[in-house]
């Protein structure tokens, strides 16, 4: 990752290294947007089918605030680990059946750790049941104009039948600034802590991109290394999507590229809304075979530092100048942890130095 402190030579070679990565990354979809104007300011592949992956914890999160505003259940409400949630594959956080958290917490492990078995009790908890809580995916997704999106589970796991768009990702994000403003804290946390153990962020912007707050990040070897991200700086509002790229460095700073030039360039453009579809909007893209093979692995291990991190090109990326903060989130009864436990409290629990970026989970 780049140094604060680099030269200006140094920093020179990283920005032309990063721009002429950037001038052929051709690996996936791409959408940036305004997101006060709706103006689409790049876009690539709009309208190709894509598996989401854990970004369609976007429209879990989505599905649970139009919950909240319905007055059916409080973030004070909850969360049971079932049978049936406790089996999901991993990434997950492994609680016991009858085990339970709020939904504040469940949200905040959700969204920052990607865990699929909470993922699944949060569903069960607002609709009663897993196939209840996606049918109401599915008609919300519809209700906001996702015209090109389906889902199957509320996690991301693989499947047929889910698929989205990065036209319909931005439609998402771009809902959930705009309808929920008072939840977008939940996207832009630097990690959680259960009091025992600390859990950082895979969206490797927030805490080092200038006006970074959010969104989402997500993996499985069907649809590659996936982002969507926000950020606001100056009035400016905007939310970028990338999919399919090859690694969690990758992503990273092709959302910073994009971000940067929503931020600082003027353009015209159709509106979100009025972007035609056009190329290929039939068929599911699988690029398994070009992302999980071992050669592909192999680069990305070499995109690592010594201490484990992944390696940034972009010049628009800086390191924290500060520990990460963690806000607490963990089990009610039965657990690591009790609500009520003060979170500052709880972010001073280890030893607050340099968090390595972790390694990609398999299977979400």
């Amino acid at each position: 990752m780049r140094r604060a402190s680099a030269s200006i030579g140094a920093a020179t070679v990283f920005a032309a290294s990063f721009l002429a990565n950037a001038a052929h990354a051709d690996s996936g979809p791409r959408l940036l947007v305004d997101v006060n104007t709706l103006k689409v300011i790049e876009h690539r592949d709009a309208f190709r089918k894509w598996y989401p992956a854990s970004l369609t914890k976007l429209m879990t999160a989505y599905t649970v605030f139009r919950a909240i505003k319905a007055g059916e259940i409080t973030l004070d409400t909850p969360v049971v680990m079932t049978k049936n949630a406790a089996a999901e594959p991993p990434s997950k956080m492994y609680f016991k059946p009858g085990q339970s958290l709020t939904l504040d917490s469940a949200l905040k492990i959700m969204l920052v750790k990607s865990a699929n078995d909470v993922s699944v009790a949060i569903a069960e908890a607002v609709a009663g049941s897993e196939q209840a809580f996606i049918g109401r995916m599915n008609a919300e997704a519809a209700r906001i104009g996702m015209s090109s999106s389906h889902f199957i589970n509320p996690n991301g796991l693989p499947g047929k039948g889910q698929y989205t768009t990065a036209r319909d990702l931005a439609v998402l994000a771009v809902m959930l600034k705009r309808e929920f403003p008072q939840y977008a804290s939940y996207f832009s946390l630097e990690g959680f802590t259960t009091g025992k153990k600390q859990y950082p962020n895979y969206n490797m912007l927030i805490g080092r991109f200038d006006g970074a707050d959010g969104m989402k990040t997500g993996f499985i070897c069907a649809s590659g290394f996936n982002q969507v991200s926000s950020a606001v700086r100056n009035g400016r509002s905007v939310v970028s999507v990338v999919l399919g790229e090859e690694s969690l460095g990758a992503r990273a700073d092709e959302s910073a590229r994009m971000l940067q030039k929503g931020l600082t360039e003027r353009g015209g453009g159709p509106t979100l809304a009025g972007l035609a579809p056009y190329g290929d909007t039939v068929q599911v893209a699988d690029i398994s075979q070009q992302i999980c093979n071992k050669h592909a692995a192999k680069v990305r291990s070499e995109g690592r530092d010594e201490a484990g991190r992944q390696k940034l090109l972009s010049p628009y990326i800086h390191e924290m100048d500060r520990p990460p903060r963690f806000v607490f989130a963990g089990l009610i009864a039965g657990g690591t942890a009790k609500p009520g436990v003060n979170e500052q409290a709880a972010a001073d629990i280890g030893d607050g130095g340099n968090v390595p970026i972790p390694v990609p989970r398999p299977t979400f």
